[in-house]
């Protein structure tokens, strides 16, 4: 096993709608090399691709004034939660969980109004997370000129655990998922249901650095990983529904 290095790059400025992301990051001195992978918190994918929206223009539906009242949130955000929503899976006075369009379970829809400039702002996921990875991969790879992975974070709370932990809800260039089944542990027993998230294992890793609050750190780099040969995007994550086990 090779030692793994967790890099924070700073100095990026406040991105906004339009901004060239990938270039801001390697303007930062980020110092990418082949092999390594860069986490992107999802917040400034989401700025740059415009993903920001102002509740003052938000008009709230029937059902949104219904479920806020349930939930005691504002009604404007509920519809941006509805919007982006495919089910509301739970809603109870300060809780609002949904299934994403994406198929994320999540608080909000991952709909979030931190380090969001602008009063009554919310900022909403990417369209495809996958495919901004794969953009932000491709400009890195060609400037390392070598392989370069992205995995692009957020922080999700989990059924039966207390407090949020980064995970990756997009991912361009190594295995998202590595199954493990059929190899052998140490005594000799053959692996049944090992599959490894190994995507979510290096968004959580790049949250050390990164941070949750005001620490201005959207991007870290990790060194030492192997990317696999068989690249798997952050979709294949999550669980289809018929395999709901809690429900």
């Amino acid at each position: 096993m090779r030692p793994v290095s967790i890099i924070p790059v700073t100095g990026l400025p406040e991105v906004r709608a339009g901004d060239d992301l990938a270039a801001l990051i390697l303007e930062a001195g980020a110092g990418i090399e082949p092999g390594d992978v860069a986490v992107v918190a999802q917040k400034v994918v989401s700025k740059a691709e415009g993903r920001r929206f102002a509740l003052a223009d938000i008009t709230p539906s029937a059902e949104a004034e219904r479920l806020a009242g349930e939930c005691a949130k504002d009604p404007r955000l509920v519809e941006l939660v509805l919007r982006e929503s495919s089910e509301i899976v739970r809603c109870k006075p300060g809780v609002l969980i949904a299934r994403h369009r994406l198929g994320f379970v999540v608080a909000n829809a991952a709909i979030d109004q931190s380090n969001v400039p602008g009063a009554d702002h919310a900022l909403l996921l990417p369209v495809d997370p996958d495919a901004s990875a794969q953009r932000l991969a491709a400009r890195f790879s060609a400037v390392a000129g070598g392989p370069v992975a992205v995995v692009i974070n957020d922080s999700f709370g989990r059924p039966f655990r207390e407090g949020t932990c980064g995970v990756a809800i997009g991912c361009a260039g190594l295995e998202s998922l590595v199954d493990l089944r059929g190899g052998l542990d140490r005594e000799g027993r053959v692996l049944q249901a090992s599959v490894v998230a190994h995507a979510d294992e290096i968004a959580a890793a790049g949250s050390l650095v990164m941070g949750q609050a005001a620490e201005s750190v959207p991007v870290a780099i990790l060194r030492g990983l192997s990317l696999g040969s068989q690249a798997k995007p952050a979709s294949a994550l999550v669980r289809p529904r018929e395999f709901d086990l809690f429900r």
